[in-house]
């Protein structure tokens, strides 16, 4: 399998979770990305001689008795240098925010994109809220990150040294203040970074948690209205909330001690240049100006210094959400084909003649302990309806998911159509097949656009026929037609009706293998079973995945799961003889037929 596959236009990489894979996405920006720090590089160039002329216009001008004509010009060319440094600060600022805008314009895209193609159990490992928080929340830091780094980190170094290396040309013992104070600063500021980095990453997580709390009670806010758990949500939302601000708080203590440390070091060694400084002129060996000049070289180390500090904590930020992002986009996902599967190259031997096919499969989730499969071998032939029942967290999802390869086995093989899915192309694989998961979902759009997910060039009329089998006609003829615009989440569909659409969406494909898991527990039993009698009429092999023995009694093969291990295969009637997992669901939902038997 190739490591680097190309979607959406972007890479993916081989499981690096260096920030600077990031790095790639500023390809596009790479003019942007060397103007922005080149005019910010001429622009301190040009401040970096401010002082040395206030320093002529003192000593030459006012001490030197040049008179007002020297200082008027050097005046003028005080105004020029002031001028033509704002000109290089806003073409600065305008290059560093194109790029920045552009670097995450094309990391959310891929990040989008990655997401894609996460595997099932990458996604159930990930979690929604948290996605969510690298999508928003540290894509935007990253881009505030790159913004200032272009912007400043060239400018703060070339300002902070430019200035040592012009102290050291107007006296060298005064400035020898800036040799000590420099690396002083450095130590405080790279070691401020340096503690605040895994902090800030630990501070975004804490984001992940309160935002997966959110998520849950919006989503199950009618869930708490009914059992009165307002108070006990709040509780433990602020619970959360109390662990990110003291986070927060203690990072924010240890980023807050970068100014003052700062400004002591600087005061400090402002009131030894003036004292050294003064003894010098006293001596004879300086002027009054280059007095003024070295203040001001070092007020401005004091001014890049303030921006670097908050450029550290900026970058601090931006790293830790970057590595957080580096984590999904470098990340190979189980799901990607390199694009030399062994049928796109038609050279596999298929194992067997049967439409799928289970030997000895067991299947253990990423974060699970025990297995969640063990074990299971069966096989079904082309066409038959194949029901699939046990009682909750038997596996029955587990189970039908290995087909279209949404989680891969852990250990045994599951082939469809004789080949190993593993060896099938994803696409391929998922042309031959139709689900219906559990849970309903539809998108914002018309009914149309919904179910043309299932066959993008389908007509109306076999759109219609599919509405028919899934029993959804009615929904659509009392919702006005095809063109009914579904709302987000597809708030004003019942239940039932989702359900209904989701089958039809999947109906329209024509599937060669059709699974239902649990598709029809939102509807009545007459419904069901008009249901199932459309069904029975399709040339496809059906997977019925349900907790209603009613569901799947009728079916050509029934599969009987119990804590994730295969305990019964048969019909109906063999199973009711020989299954007692089997027997213990029939006679629950029908207890009179077990007296009957009695």
């Amino acid at each position: 399998m190739n490591t680097s596959p190309l979607y959406a236009g972007f890479i993916f990489d081989d499981g690096r979770t260096d920030l600077k894979n990031l790095l790639i996405y500023l390809k596009k920006q790479r003019r942007e990305c060397i103007l922005a720090p080149l005019f910010k590089l001429l622009e301190a160039c040009f401040d970096l001689m401010v002082p040395l002329v206030v320093k002529a216009i003192i000593d030459n001008g006012i001490n030197g008795g040049l008179g007002s004509g020297y200082i008027v010009k050097l005046s003028l060319i005080l105004v020029a240098l002031a001028a033509v440094g704002m000109a290089m600060a806003v073409a600065a600022q305008y290059f560093a925010a194109k790029a920045a805008v552009g670097f995450a314009t094309d990391v959310r895209s891929a990040l989008f994109s990655k997401m894609q193609y996460l595997s099932y159990s990458e996604i159930d490992k990930l979690g929604t809220s948290t996605m969510i928080t690298r999508m928003t929340s540290d894509v935007n830091q990253l881009q505030n990150g790159v913004n200032l780094v272009l912007r400043l980190f060239l400018r703060a170094p070339v300002i902070v040294f430019g200035a040592a290396i012009m102290a050291f040309t107007i006296d060298a013992q005064s400035a020898v203040v800036f040799a000590v104070v420099i690396p002083l600063l450095s130590v405080v500021v790279f070691g401020i970074m340096l503690i605040t980095i895994p902090l800030y990453k630990k501070s975004q997580s804490g984001v992940d948690t309160l935002l997966k709390k959110t998520k849950e009670n919006l989503d199950g806010a009618r869930v708490i209205r009914a059992f009165a758990r307002e108070d006990s949500e709040i509780d433990e939302f602020d619970k959360h909330n109390a662990a990110l601000t003291k986070i927060q708080l203690f990072v924010g203590r240890i980023s807050a001690l970068m100014n003052p440390l700062t400004y002591l070091l600087i005061n400090a060694a402002v009131i030894f240049i003036v004292y050294i400084g003064a003894r010098r002129v006293d001596g004879g060996f300086i002027l009054q100006g280059s007095i003024v000049a070295l203040y001001n070289y070092m007020a401005q180390i004091l001014i890049e210094l303030i921006k670097l500090a908050n450029l550290i904590i900026t970058t601090s930020k931006a790293i830790a959400c970057g590595n957080r992002i580096g984590d999904i986009i470098s990340g190979v996902s189980q799901t990607l084909d390199g694009g030399d599967s062994k049928i796109a190259r038609n050279k596999i031997e298929k194992k067997n003649d049967y439409a799928v096919a289970f030997d000895n499969v067991s299947l253990k989730y990423t974060e699970g302990g025990d297995e969640a499969l063990c074990g299971v071998s069966f096989t079904v032939s082309k066409g038959e309806t194949v029901g699939v029942i046990g009682g909750t967290g038997s596996g029955k999802t587990s189970l039908v998911n290995l087909i279209p390869a949404f989680y891969r086995a852990s250990g045994g093989e599951v082939t469809v159509d004789g080949v190993p899915v593993d060896d099938y192309d994803k696409k391929e694989l998922l042309k031959k097949i139709g689900v219906v998961p559990q849970k309903a979902v539809l998108f914002s759009g018309t009914i149309r656009e919904n179910i043309l997910w299932g066959n993008e060039s389908a007509t109306d009329d076999e759109i219609n026929r599919a509405i028919i089998s899934a029993q959804a006609w009615d929904v659509v003829d009392k919702k006005g037609g095809l063109d009914y615009v579904i709302e987000q989440d597809a708030r004003n569909l019942s239940g039932g009706q989702r359900q209904r659409l989701t089958i039809a969406r999947a109906l329209v494909k024509n599937p060669e293998i059709l699974i239902l898991d649990d598709s029809a527990s939102a509807l009545d039993y007459a419904t069901d079973a008009a249901l199932r009698s459309a069904i029975k009429e399709l040339d496809s092999t059906v997977f019925v995945v349900s907790q209603r023995a009613s569901s799947v009694m009728f079916a050509d093969k029934i599969i009987v799961l119990d804590d994730g291990a295969l305990v019964g295969v048969g019909t109906h009637d063999e199973l009711i003889k020989s299954c007692e997992p089997y027997r213990e669901i029939y006679f629950s939902q029908y207890p009179d037929e077990k007296e009957a038997v009695r």
